[in-house]
């Protein structure tokens, strides 16, 4: 218990840092929305562009770790968002929904728990977890959600609307620019690598605060039904997601025991804020996405240690 706890009190500090600064008036109502566009705008970009152009191709090609951990990210998000459309809710809104299923905090709680466990492998798995989930799985998530925001436009004009769109996010733009270093082999200048990990390092840390800042405002009561959704959510995040990893990279996969493993304690993590910083951003109900990144926190502290309990 005592090392996932320690992992994520800096997660719950940050949180909290908002929260205080905006019940304190340190800073203001509209502070949500602007370090939230400075992370969409500036931040995550960097991070991504950070990521991806320094990739080693032999140590990120790891085909059975991203069959394993991928394709179960995936299948959530997209079960979720089909439930959630079914259920009336817009595909905007439905994609999000799905982010928050299938989005695991890599960042903060991934790093620092598989360098506890596995060591530099475990470093090295969780870099690639990160690439699937921040470039892939989000950049699916955006794509859906700019689609549910076309209204009226359906084929050609539609894919058309929605690739301009995706081409304008930086959020999208960035790790494509960045994949071009490792393809082609040319190292990036040290001066623009000590810019982007400056600029991309403040990325989670405002992402954190401005979730703090988010639930430090009154929003009234929650709509009926929240708390139920928000627990489904939770439960498809921390048991369903891992459970199917699990399945796919023990029983069917057959990957070796640091890889399945380490596959299955990323795929366990909590919910990333990047689900609130894309619902914050877009205006769209970011309560609901709020709860779950928070409460799923909180819960995978039992979780993780009991699969940590397992495995060793």
């Amino acid at each position: 218990m005592l090392l996932p706890l320690l992992t994520v009190l800096p997660v719950f500090a940050l949180i909290f840092s908002g929260w205080l600064a905006r019940r304190l008036n340190m800073l203001g109502a509209a502070a949500t929305s602007e370090l939230n566009r400075f992370v969409v705008y500036l931040g995550l970009p960097a991070l991504l562009f950070d990521v991806t152009a320094t990739a080693k191709p032999e140590e990120i090609w790891q085909p059975g770790f991203i069959l394993a951990f991928g394709i179960p990210a995936l299948l959530v998000f997209g079960v979720t968002v089909a439930l959630r459309r079914l259920s009336g809710r817009p595909l905007a809104d439905s994609a999000i929904d799905g982010l928050a299923t299938g989005y695991a905090n890599t960042g903060y709680m991934g790093f620092p728990l598989a360098l506890a466990v596995f060591g530099h492998q475990g470093l090295a798995l969780t870099l690639i977890a990160s690439i699937v989930t921040i470039c892939l799985l989000f950049a699916v998530g955006i794509a859906v959600l700019e689609t549910g925001l076309q209204d009226g436009s359906r084929g050609a004009a539609l894919v058309g609307k929605v690739v301009v769109k995706l081409m304008r996010n930086p959020i999208v733009v960035a790790p494509a620019l960045g994949a071009f270093f490792p393809i082609t082999g040319v190292a990036l200048p040290d001066v623009a690598a000590q810019y982007l990990k400056l600029l991309g390092g403040a990325a989670s840390p405002c992402a954190l605060v401005a979730l703090g800042l988010f639930l430090a405002a009154d929003h009234g009561r929650a709509p009926r039904g929240q708390n139920a959704t928000a627990a489904v959510f939770i439960a498809a995040k921390l048991l369903v997601q891992p459970v199917l990893t699990y399945i796919l990279a023990v029983w069917v996969l057959r990957l070796e025991p640091l890889t399945a493993h380490c596959a299955v304690l990323i795929a366990a993590l909590p919910t990333g804020t990047g689900p609130f910083m894309l619902a914050e951003f877009y205006n769209r109900e970011a309560a609901l996405t709020a709860r779950v990144v928070l409460v799923s926190t909180i819960v995978s502290l039992l979780t993780v240690t009991l699969y940590l309990g397992l495995i060793r």
